[in-house]
């Protein structure tokens, strides 16, 4: 398992720390009883995961890390790396251990490595459609709950980006927003005194409906990008000329993989698809005895 210090496993170890604790406590809870009833941690045995669909799989360096955190001794030799293609008959890792670890790991490495693969697949699919342009694919907070940072590293493995991981780390100021504080001036003007109050220094997305609160964040060049919200190509093209490059741009809102590539070709810097995590299906996988 390599671990660069850029890697999606360093930046998040924590949280994915805090993730593997969570799920061992939610399955195994007090014990697995049926592999103590019939299986030893004194014996060893051997397993591999086996590919039953196409698509690309992710998850690996996740699994490794799974088994090594519950067990050192295990031993993981990755035969297909994260973001490779896979097509049935493929495996992926062998992995040798203690039986009964082994086998109370099963269920947790299959679910995430499922999960992770269809979303790294439909990431993949979905990029590949954008990748004559200069556009950004990115994902968003429609994820599982407790389940975001694998989803969002499986989007990293698939080709497209990590938009904000939650609420802390980026101010996004959506219309809800806007409508309660009366204003887009009033929201911006609010936000750059409590960044300033907070002594915080984070990224500000600012959601816009129309021509007029573009013009209005135009008017605050600290803004990190503004995101054209359920906008059509066109208008869109007008919005970007109205921009003309002085702050970033995010398209977003009801955009499928039939739409993608027409908005992606207007010009605008980034595109957000909640699609990628929330639709994509499980690739199959199994992880068998040999």
């Amino acid at each position: 398992m390599t671990m660069s210090k850029e890697s999606f496993l360093s930046k998040y170890k924590t949280e994915i720390d805090r993730f593997i604790a969570s799920a061992f406590a939610e399955d195994i809870g007090h014990g697995d009883h049926t592999s103590r009833s019939c299986l030893s941690n004194d014996l060893t045995s051997k397993a591999q995961l086996l590919v039953k669909e196409p698509g690309v799989i992710a998850g690996v360096e996740l699994a490794e890390y799974v088994f090594k955190s519950k067990n050192k001794i295990f031993k993981f030799k990755t035969k297909i790396n994260d973001g490779s293609a896979v097509n049935p008959g493929d495996i992926v890792f062998t992995v040798e251990g203690p039986q009964l670890e082994l086998l109370a790991i099963e269920r947790l490495i299959l679910n995430c490595m499922q999960r992770m693969s269809g979303i790294a697949s439909l990431t993949k699919q979905t990029a590949s459609l954008i990748k004559h342009t200069n556009c950004k694919l990115l994902d968003t907070r429609k994820t599982t709950p407790n389940f975001r940072y694998p989803e969002k590293w499986a989007v990293h493995i698939g080709g497209g980006e990590n938009h904000r991981m939650g609420l802390f780390d980026m101010i996004m100021i959506k219309d809800n927003h806007v409508d309660f504080c009366g204003s887009v001036d009033k929201a911006l003007k609010k936000t750059k005194k409590y960044l300033e109050n907070q002594n915080l220094n984070i990224p500000v997305i600012i959601e816009v409906r129309n021509e007029d609160e573009i013009k209005t964040c135009l008017e605050f060049p600290w803004i990190h990008r503004i995101l054209l919200d359920n906008m059509n190509p066109n208008q869109i093209k007008r919005a970007l000329k109205l921009i003309n490059g002085k702050i970033a741009t995010e398209a977003s809102g009801n955009i499928t993989k039939e739409t993608i590539v027409e908005i992606a070709e207007t010009g605008v810097n980034y595109v957000s698809l909640g699609a990628i995590t929330h639709s994509a299906q499980n690739i199959d996988l199994s992880l068998k005895a040999i």
